[in-house]
């Protein structure tokens, strides 16, 4: 009998011991903790889309306005509302770097942003409709330009004048035409055409002269003294003579 109620007793688990108990109680709190935390993030999560809901569906209301930016937040916020965007039927972007600070606006489906908008919020930038007007214009006339250019083809210079047009009143036609050829065999050897109009003022007016004009004369003045004709020595323009040293 003492055997049978030794081998019942030790088979039995042991009462637990003190620090057992310590531990057991901390893990309980701490799970319940845990469930508030998750009640109290759920409400919250509740409450944010019922907010979220309620502003989307001011700004459907409201004809005046065509898009709409909200404050920065958190990627489960940002998840939310994109959410609610999308059941309402409308348009939505994140935009920013950081991503607890990236922004969601969003866009009326009949004015929904084009890629130059979408593009510009990307930057950091404003997006200004009338710059955008005048940048897109001023593309579209450049492109334009380019076009005409190409169908043109390339542009062949021509020169100013052709000699043989040129001299053809002074010299004739026929005269005219081989001193082209001419000219065109001295340019091809090196050989340039002398400037229009040098040495014709000196021929013109040798032939209104009568063949007169003559460049001027100067009798060249004398190094020495002049000799006197009486005496040979050098004087000083009278009969007097000089002194030699």
């Amino acid at each position: 009998m003492a055997d049978l109620l030794g081998s019942i007793l030790s088979s039995m688990e042991k009462p637990p011991s003190l620090g057992d108990q310590e531990t057991r109680r901390k893990a309980r709190e701490q799970a319940a903790r845990l469930k508030k935390l998750q009640e109290q993030e759920k409400q919250q999560k509740v409450e944010f889309r019922k907010r979220m809901e309620k502003e989307v569906s001011d700004f459907i209301q409201d004809s005046g306005q065509i898009k709409k930016k909200f404050q920065p937040m958190n990627k489960i916020e940002r998840s939310i509302l994109h959410d609610v965007v999308e059941v309402a039927g409308l348009t939505s972007f994140s935009f920013g770097e950081d991503d607890e600070c990236r922004y969601v606006m969003i866009f009326k489906k009949e004015f929904a942003p084009s890629d130059e908008e979408l593009d510009s919020y990307r930057r950091g930038e404003e997006w200004d409709p009338q710059k955008a007007e005048e940048k897109r214009k001023l593309k579209e006339l450049a492109q334009r330009q380019e076009e005409e250019a190409a169908q043109q083809g390339p542009v062949v210079v021509s020169p100013a004048s052709d000699y043989k047009d040129k001299y053809s009143h002074l010299i004739g036609k026929g005269a005219a035409k081989d001193a082209a050829h001419m000219l065109q065999a001295n340019k091809t050897y090196g050989c340039g055409e002398a400037p229009v109009g040098a040495g014709e003022g000196r021929g013109q007016e040798h032939s209104m002269g009568g063949g007169e004009a003559r460049p001027e004369h100067r009798t060249p003045r004398p190094s020495h003294p002049p000799l006197c004709p009486q005496c040979p020595w050098p004087t000083r323009g009278t009969h007097a003579p000089l002194k030699r040293p």
